[in-house]
């Protein structure tokens, strides 16, 4: 491949375009009238403007973007995540063009796209499930029976879509039939596909992935797990690698498990297989996120292994160029989602202009980014302002190296996830490792974060008022002495 068209934006758009530069690929991108200045535009080697901001009508414009391909002699397409990562009708007429798309095949995407077919794949090799529905439920009545025999709490879940739309947890019976109708109305409208099934309801999980790597060749290998269980609204906040309650036979079982989920699809490129851990250590299967994930980071920091390039290789149909046992974990790295986001409102979306915009630096600190200071956040894309990763030779001095470079990290004009990520990490359940993705329900009120601000600011009105009153004594010693040397002139003179 000697020309990508990375079709995508922000962050992810970059961090591709980065180690497509360094494999000597030239790189093409996409953009929206929105991200005109962008810098992910500005660092592309060409770049075509496809659309007004409304990513329906940009971003997710499959026939236009393969179009400029053609026009530009693209070799290849790298989706990145969100957007048409894990489309698998935008998959299968890129290859109709002719075009190589960096990622599964879109039978793959099909299989792992839709809960309850990928559940059908993961039986097959014997993957631990949540016990629940075999399928999809048809009515009210099979509902309960179903509920019944799976014995509450239960949750409903949408077959279609994540992040949390078309969920309903479930205490009795009673509220069984209301809350389905929800669940199902939420899913069409959100998915256009109202089919739910039901699950035990797991008290007190861990949230905890796996990534694999796939190539044509039939090699598909784990790259250990990440631990994703601080969440807000069932999406990921903060995460790292590895997790801190894993054993290596636990973490050995998973990883041949999510190897196995990968088979059963016969998976290509990057892919993620997710986990929840109960409070006993056991796991159950959750589902499979066919593309590159946004935590990315953490994996690439203890292995020492660039997935983007190793999914660029795997596309050219290049073998893998290690196996298992050549993997190891070394240290420990988190990742901070920095959102613009209030965290004492509820985490509402802020949007403004990053009056102030000043990146962390130093060892053991990556940001991965896609804004300059004075750039606007758009109100039509996610919030998210970059990707902040720490790496430390162990998981405490990693926390450590991250709430410095959240305190180095200046950001204003809008509010963000930073001051809620310093609460997080510095929590005694969090550097206990004791926690679980019920964390911000048990241990955070946005009125913590106001408090710890003052005492912040009493802390640092103390220290100026310590400085200016050692500057008045030094003054005025300086005065004293001054006045004493002119005294002993005096003297002298006389």
């Amino acid at each position: 491949m000697n020309k990508i068209l990375v079709a995508n934006r922000g962050e992810i758009a970059l961090r591709v375009m980065r180690s497509c530069r360094e494999m000597g690929i030239k790189t093409v991108a996409v953009y929206s009238e929105a991200d005109r200045n962008a810098p992910f535009v500005k660092y592309a080697d060409e770049a075509v403007c496809i659309g007004p901001p409304p990513s329906n009508k940009s971003y997710l414009l499959g026939d236009k973007i393969i179009e400029v391909c053609k026009q530009l002699n693209v070799d290849g397409i790298h989706p990145g995540y969100g957007f048409l990562s894990e489309n698998a009708g935008f998959a299968a007429a890129v290859k109709k063009a002719g075009i190589i798309f960096i990622g599964p095949s879109p039978e793959a995407m099909n299989i792992m796209g839709d809960k309850l077919s990928a559940k059908a794949a993961a039986k097959k090799y014997k993957i631990p499930m949540v016990p629940g529905s075999e399928g999809a439920i048809k009515n009210i009545k099979e509902g309960k029976e179903v509920a019944l025999a799976t014995g509450f709490p239960i949750l409903i879940k949408a077959s279609a879509g994540g992040g949390g739309k078309g969920m309903r947890i479930v205490e009795n019976i009673e509220k069984f039939e209301e809350q389905m109708k929800l669940a199902v109305n939420e899913a069409t409208s959100a998915f256009g596909d109202g089919s739910v099934f039901i699950e035990r309801y797991v008290a007190g999980p861990r949230h905890i992935e796996i990534q694999i790597l796939g190539d044509t060749h039939g090699n598909i290998v784990y790259l250990f797990e990440r631990e994703c269980s601080i969440q807000r609204r069932h999406q990921k906040v903060i995460e790292e690698a590895p997790s801190s309650v894993l054993t290596p036979e636990i973490r050995k079982a998973m990883g041949e498990c999510a190897v196995n989920v990968g088979k059963a699809c016969d998976y290509v490129g990057a892919g993620t297989v997710e986990f929840l851990l109960d409070e006993n250590k056991n796991f159950y299967f959750l589902e499979m996120n066919t593309r590159l994930q946004v935590e990315h980071p953490v994996t690439e920091m203890i292995t020492g292994i660039d997935l983007v390039k190793e999914q660029i290789k795997v596309a050219r149909g290049e073998k893998l160029s290690f196996t298992q046992n050549d993997l190891k974990i070394h240290g420990h790295s988190l990742e901070v989602r920095v959102y613009a986001e209030d965290p004492t409102n509820n985490f509402l979306p802020d949007i403004g202009k990053l009056v102030t915009y000043q990146r962390p630096q130093g060892l053991g600190v990556r940001v991965d980014d896609g804004f300059e200071e004075g750039m606007d956040i758009p109100i039509y894309y996610d919030p998210m302002i970059s990707k902040l990763i720490s790496f430390g030779k162990d998981r405490e001095e990693a926390i450590n190296r991250m709430i410095r470079a959240i305190d180095d990290y200046k950001i204003i004009g809008v509010e963000t996830t930073l001051p809620f990520c310093k609460f997080v990490l510095k929590h005694q359940a969090f550097t206990s490792g004791n926690f679980d993705t019920h964390f911000i329900n048990h241990y955070f009120k946005p009125e913590m974060l106001d408090i710890e601000n003052e005492e912040e600011a009493l802390i640092a009105a103390l220290f100026s008022a310590r400085i200016m009153n050692a500057d008045k004594a030094a003054s005025l010693l300086s005065v004293q002495n001054d006045t004493e040397e002119v005294s002993k002139w005096k003297t002298n003179r006389l």
